[in-house]
C-alpha cells in the first residue's frame, strides 16, 4: 500500500469518525433539547398549578369572607329587630300601665273586676280553701265582694263554696307613685294560693298585662321584621 492509499484510508477515517462525531452530537442536542423542553413543561406544569392552588385558596378566603358578612349582617339585622321588638314592647307597656292606673280609681267598676278576678282564680285553682291577698287599701273591697265571689265559683261548679282567708300580715305592693317610682308596685288585683303554697295564681293587672303582651309578642316580631325586610 503506497502514501497515496494511507492518506486515503486516513481521509475516509477521518471523515468517518467526524460524522459519528457530528451524529453523536446531534443526538446528544436532540437529547438535551428535548430534556430541557420536558423540564421546562415539568416547570410550567408546577407554576401552573401553584397558581391554581393560590387561586383556590384566595377564592375560598373570598368566601369565607362572605360568609361572616352575611352572618354579621344577619346578626346586626336580628338585633335591630330584638332592639326594636323591646323598644316597641317598652312603650306599649308604659303607655298600658298609664291607663291602668286609673281602673281602680273608679271604686264601683274595679269592685265588680275584683270579683270577676277572685272567682276566676277559684276557678283555676279549684281548692277548698285558699289564701287571698291584695294590695293594703283594697282590703276593704275585697271584703266586700268575697261572699258573693264564692258563691258564684259553687254555682258555677256545684260545690260548697271554699274557705278564703284574707292574708292580712302580707300585702301585695302598693300603687306607683312618684315617691316610689323604682320599688316594686302593683296596679291591683289579687293573687291567690293553696293553703300549702304549692299551687298559685296571681292574677293583678300586672301579670295580666305581661300575658297580655306576651301573647302579642309573634304578632310585633312579625310587623318588625316586615319592617327591616
Amino acid at each position: 500500500m503506497n502514501d497515496a492509499d494511507v492518506s486515503k484510508q486516513i481521509q475516509q477515517m477521518v471523515r468517518f469518525i467526524r460524522q459519528e462525531a457530528e451524529e453523536k452530537a446531534n443526538e446528544i442536542s436532540v437529547s438535551a433539547e428535548e430534556e430541557f423542553n420536558i423540564e421546562k413543561l415539568q416547570l410550567v406544569e408546577a407554576e401552573k398549578k401553584k397558581i391554581r392552588q393560590e387561586y383556590e385558596r384566595k377564592e375560598k378566603q373570598v368566601e369565607v369572607r362572605k360568609k361572616i358578612e352575611y352572618s354579621m349582617q344577619l346578626n346586626a339585622s336580628r338585633i335591630k329587630v330584638l332592639q326594636a321588638q323591646d323598644d316597641l314592647v317598652n312603650t306599649m307597656k308604659e303607655a298600658t300601665l298609664k291607663e291602668l292606673l286609673n281602673v281602680s280609681r273608679d271604686h264601683h267598676s274595679y269592685k265588680r273586676l275584683l270579683k270577676d278576678l277572685i272567682v276566676q282564680s277559684l276557678l283555676r285553682l279549684k281548692e277548698p280553701a285558699v289564701l287571698l291577698r291584695c294590695r293594703e287599701h283594697d282590703q276593704h273591697l275585697v271584703l266586700s265582694v268575697l261572699e258573693s265571689a264564692k258563691e258564684e265559683y259553687a254555682e258555677k261548679l256545684s260545690v260548697h263554696p271554699p274557705e278564703i282567708i284574707l292574708d292580712t300580715d302580707v300585702f301585695l305592693p302598693p300603687p306607683p307613685s312618684h315617691n316610689n317610682a323604682h320599688g316594686p308596685s302593683c296596679l291591683g288585683g289579687v293573687v291567690l294560693a293553696s293553703r300549702d303554697g304549692k299551687i298559685v295564681c296571681e292574677n293583678t293587672l300586672n301579670a295580666r298585662l305581661d300575658v297580655a303582651i306576651r301573647n302579642k309578642l309573634p304578632q310585633i316580631r312579625k310587623q318588625l321584621v316586615d319592617q327591616v325586610a
